[in-house]
């Protein structure tokens, strides 16, 4: 059976119905859950608009939605399908731990900007790890020509052994959990984006976020990730 999906992935997604996941899909101008491309910011919500376009800022990350990725995107391996996806990862999902980020930063990775821990959280990094590794299986390796493309972003040693084993450099104890919200700006842009988001989201950044449960997102044929299934964790140990 041909799957109305290209690629699959693990994120962790907010309480669809919370403030913060609200107007960080308006801010990116797409909603996964509800499949919808929501108002952008309008320049009367905001205090100090600045002179930049959001459509602009937010068009690279905006076809995947407000998430934190788990497992990145992949397409399925030979032999597997969605609905195996969906029993394998709905099997291991109860087996983990939900986790609790007492509070998100606005924080600029690099040239782009993105929600982050505001301090480490050893749990996250293990329910991430485990679901790269426990669900693996379903990855079709990458071809070349998709590696050379991540190296071409300039990779350690380690995130190029990364890359090879499990398809993604930024996985394992190379992972760092992020929740994007534009794309890569100019340098002298950076600051002016985050004041705007600040304005945005902040107040709702410093509440704590409980992750109880991941989603299986998939990428149709218009390029943009849509929720396909929720996959509740377990108890907490």
């Amino acid at each position: 059976m041909t799957s109305a999906f290209s690629r699959y992935a693990i994120y962790a997604v907010p309480d669809p119905a919370s403030p913060l996941f609200l107007r960080a899909s308006r801010w990116l101008g797409w909603d996964s859950v509800a499949a919808a491309a929501p108002q952008f910011p309008q320049r009367h919500e905001l205090d100090n608009p600045g002179s930049l376009d959001i459509e602009l800022i937010t068009r690279t990350p905006r076809k995947y939605g407000f998430h934190g990725t788990v497992k990145p995107p992949m397409r399925l391996a030979e032999g597997h399908d969605e609905a195996m996806l969906i029993a394998k990862a709905g099997k291991l999902a109860s087996t983990l731990a939900p986790v609790t980020i007492p509070s998100l930063e606005i924080a600029a990775m690099g040239r782009f900007l993105a929600l982050v821990p505001a301090k480490p959280n050893a749990g996250l990094a293990a329910l991430a790890g485990s679901v790269v590794t426990g669900l693996d299986e379903f990855r079709r390796p990458a071809d070349e020509a998709e590696m050379d493309k991540r190296r071409a972003a300039g990779l350690s040693a380690r995130q190029d052994e990364l890359l090879r084993e499990w398809g993604y450099p930024y996985v394992l104890d190379e992972f760092r959990f992020h929740m994007t919200l534009s794309g890569r700006q100019d340098p002298d842009e950076v600051p002016m984006v985050q004041a705007m988001l600040a304005q945005w989201i902040g107040p709702f950044v410093a509440e704590p976020l409980i992750i109880e449960r991941l989603a299986i997102m998939g990428e149709a044929k218009d390029g943009r990730f849509r929720l396909i299934t929720w996959l509740p964790l377990g108890s907490r140990r």
